[in-house]
């Protein structure tokens, strides 16, 4: 069985988010594997451990900044690593990143057929969820998104998720995509051995050259949407400190209706 695992290269959360020229700031020191992000690692690789035989692949678009992301991958167990890095890229939105990876999937299925493509449920540097359905298009694939559960017999992907007040149960023939949700599974812990073994493991590098990926399609060139205009956080209003000297409840009150709180 061979799966392909959708990455991303994230800054940290707790980390001031920065814009230069309507992109995000990456900077490798503040970045990590997208922590919703290791439920698919795990998916894949427990599907993989179920069948008893296969691979799974790591593939994301992104600067070699994201090798961070790849690596951690490799320390939960993934056997193979592919970025697709190059400068027309840069700026893609969410269309122009689903060509790019749309493209490296069929590459990889071009060596060995894939059977699998698993994503995070989000992204938490943009949280757009979309990619998993644009790439099932992009692809003509079945999709099967924010799975709770998955199982796999014969040929077909059964998955159950929570719709509003109800639980679905979907299933699809493989190929697929498939999303999972952050309560999918609990990702494991890197062991030594693994650990040790992703310091000698590469990376591999592709461009949009060995994609067949014409530079007017991505990056800001291809982009349907546009950053146009970004501005830091505003800092924090002063605490307001009373001490309760048997007036407490009027201090609330006044302040729940200075601020149209009530």
């Amino acid at each position: 069985m061979r799966i392909v695992v959708l990455l991303k290269y994230v800054p940290d959360i707790t980390s001031d988010r920065r814009f230069a020229d309507g992109r995000v700031v990456r900077d490798p020191a503040e970045g990590s594997l997208n922590e919703l992000d290791e439920n698919a690692v795990e998916a894949a690789l427990q599907l993989v451990e179920a069948a008893g035989d296969g691979e799974v692949v790591a593939v994301t678009v992104a600067p070699a900044t994201a090798d961070i992301a790849v690596k951690k991958a490799y320390q939960m167990g993934v056997h193979r690593g592919v970025r697709v890095t190059d400068e027309a890229l840069a700026g893609s939105d969410y269309f122009g990143t689903t060509a790019a990876l749309a493209a490296a999937v069929r590459r990889l299925g071009e060596e060995t057929p894939v059977d699998l493509v698993v994503t995070g449920m989000a992204a938490l540097d943009g949280l757009g969820s979309v990619v998993p359905a644009l790439l099932a298009e992009e692809l003509g694939w079945p999709q099967l998104t924010l799975a709770k559960s998955v199982a796999l017999a014969d040929g077909t992907l059964t998955i159950t998720r929570e719709v509003d007040d109800a639980v679905e149960t979907l299933a699809a023939p493989l190929p697929a995509v498939l999303s999972v949700t952050d309560s999918a599974n609990s990702p494991r812990y890197p062991n030594f051995k693994l650990i040790m073994a992703a310091r000698s493991k590469t990376v591999e590098e592709w461009t949009a050259a060995d994609l067949g990926i014409e530079p007017s399609e991505v990056g800001l060139a291809g982009a349907r949407t546009v950053t146009v205009e970004a501005a830091p956080r505003p800092p924090r209003p002063e605490v307001e400190l009373v001490v309760d000297k048997g007036e407490g409840g009027l201090a609330l009150a006044d302040f729940l209706i200075r601020n149209d709180l009530v």
